[in-house]
């Protein structure tokens, strides 16, 4: 292990990290903070919305929260019912959730999909037993209540949801609470979950494959409103920037620009939300701004549902239903198969994203790649492939996201605890542990260094230069490092373990 990693910094980073759980939970209480939103505009002295399910009880539901809220919090927040269809809202607010959850910190000040698998980690590491509890029955509500699980819990969030990690998360709990009980009754919202996936539109039927395709129209508006830079100008005029002055030869820009009208096609728009679906907002990995996107079919979302397959056939194993669990251990293998198929390229020695129109896989290196090692669904030959690409991700604070500089924040020259951390599981899982501890190691000698000098972890890092100030470099989307940072907390945690710290030093 590294020599700069010693124990008083350690001890500090768990002493944060503890109390920082506290200050990103959200409850009933905490509701007129939660309704609150930077990302979009809100008129001075207006009350902030929050929605309800139309299948809970409006009346019940403000009768709860005005047990844990102040006379004068109640009236700054107005409490609507949502209606049935999306089209239908007029003004955004906060979506209801019954229980606390962890938000992420900064600007995001909502549950989000996949960082709650990472925030899991950290608060199950830390045995914040309620909490972590809590945040897995906040998800399986937003099934039941939301119809998915989605991006984050606000309106214009409700068309699109996030990477598949539902299961991953209630196996992690149910691995401490042995409750089967439970477990059972989180399978028809597995399964509801599930296919969402696997049906059209995010179904692709030729390969059997599934992709990112978001459900709503238009511009994002959380993206119109705050993802300005200092000129003013929105995230969306950048783009058309963008497009007046390069040629672009990854796909055909007259279905996402209309360069006489200099207008951004509905096309645009339908891929921009599909992208944020993906979680990977933004990077080039699918073309410029990666809104060519709703044509690829990507490693990172197959290999998340073949192991939400997996999981489901460990459930149903120890619900003691094993025909059912074959089932899904079938439909595992079947995915495996058409992942090897389409998305594996030999000649590359690595997983690359499979272009549905012109049956071939984008050459774009990505740390995606490392999923299949994460999962379990690569084959040796194929680790030890990857394993021998290793160097082009290599990077001094652990690994770059891509191989590309691009002035997006999901490309080179950043890095960030979520994608480390599969890398490093990933490689540990086929036996390449020197390599695995050795991206462990810088990684945390990064965080943790920036951690001693400015007091806090960040969102993502710069880890060529080992350095958290990365606004400077970002030219599209938000350019801010988010201070808290949930799914860095909860990556450091698990890192520090798997390097055989005592976090209790």
């Amino acid at each position: 292990m590294t020599q700069k990693l010693t124990s008083p910094p350690i001890t500090s980073v768990r002493t944060y990290i503890k109390q920082t759980w506290k200050t990103l939970t959200r409850s009933h209480q905490h509701l007129l903070e939660s309704a609150q939103d930077t990302k979009l505009e809100h008129k001075p002295n207006t009350p902030w919305l929050v929605y309800i399910s139309p299948q809970e009880d409006c009346n019940t539901v403000k009768s709860v929260l005005e047990r844990s809220l102040s006379t004068q919090e109640m009236q700054q927040i107005e409490i609507r019912t949502l209606p049935s269809e999306v089209e239908a809202i007029e003004e955004h607010g906060l979506l209801y959730l019954p229980g606390a959850y962890v938000v992420p910190g900064g600007r995001f000040n909502e549950m989000y999909g996949w960082d709650s698998y990472f925030i899991l980690l950290g608060l199950l590491r830390d045995e914040e037993w309620e909490l972590a509890q809590s945040q897995v029955d906040q998800l399986l509500y937003q099934v039941q209540h939301y119809g998915t699980i989605l991006n984050a819990n606000r309106t214009y969030m409700l068309t699109r949801s996030q990477p598949p990690v539902l299961s991953m998360m209630v196996l992690a709990l149910f691995q401490h609470t042995q409750d089967q009980a439970w477990l059972k009754s989180t399978l028809p919202l597995l399964e509801q979950f599930y296919y969402y996936w696997v049906v059209p539109p995010h179904l692709n039927s030729a390969t059997g494959l599934s992709r990112y395709y978001a459900l709503g129209e238009g511009p994002a508006p959380e993206v119109l409103f705050s993802e300005l830079d200092e000129a003013g100008r929105s995230h969306y005029e950048r783009v058309k920037e963008y497009y007046q002055q390069f040629e672009i030869d990854d796909y055909d820009v007259s279905l996402y620009y209309d360069r006489e009208k200099d207008e951004l096609t509905d096309l645009f728009y339908k891929g921009d939300r599909s992208m944020r679906e993906s979680g990977f907002d933004i990077t080039n990995r699918f073309g410029p701004f990666s809104v060519d996107i709703i044509h690829y079919a990507p490693v990172c979302l197959n290999s998340l549902l073949y192991q939400m397959e997996q999981d489901l056939a460990q459930i149903h194993e120890i619900l003691g239903n094993p025909e059912l669990g074959q089932q899904w251990s079938d439909r595992a293998n079947l995915r495996r198969e058409r992942i090897n198929q389409y998305l594996w390229d030999e000649d590359q020695g690595l997983y690359l994203d499979y272009h549905f129109h012109s049956d071939q896989r984008r050459h774009y290196e990505f740390a995606t790649t490392f999923y299949p090692l994460w999962t379990g669904l690569a084959s040796p030959t194929q680790a030890q492939k990857i394993v021998k690409n290793l160097t082009l991700f290599a990077a001094p604070g652990g690994i770059f996201t891509s191989t590309h500089i691009t002035g997006n924040q999901w490309d080179a020259p950043f890095g960030w605890g979520p994608l480390t951390l599969i890398a490093v599981q990933g490689l540990h899982r086929y036996g390449y542990h020197l390599e695995a501890n050795d991206i462990a190691d810088k990684f945390l000698t990064m965080a943790i260094k920036e951690f001693t000098r400015c007091g806090f972890f960040v969102e993502k890092y710069d880890v060529e230069r080992c350095s958290a100030q990365v606004s400077d470099e970002i030219c599209f989307g938000y350019s801010s490092n988010e201070i808290g940072f949930g799914w860095t907390n909860g990556v450091i945690l698990e890192l520090l373990a798997l390097q055989s710290f005592d976090l209790r030093d």
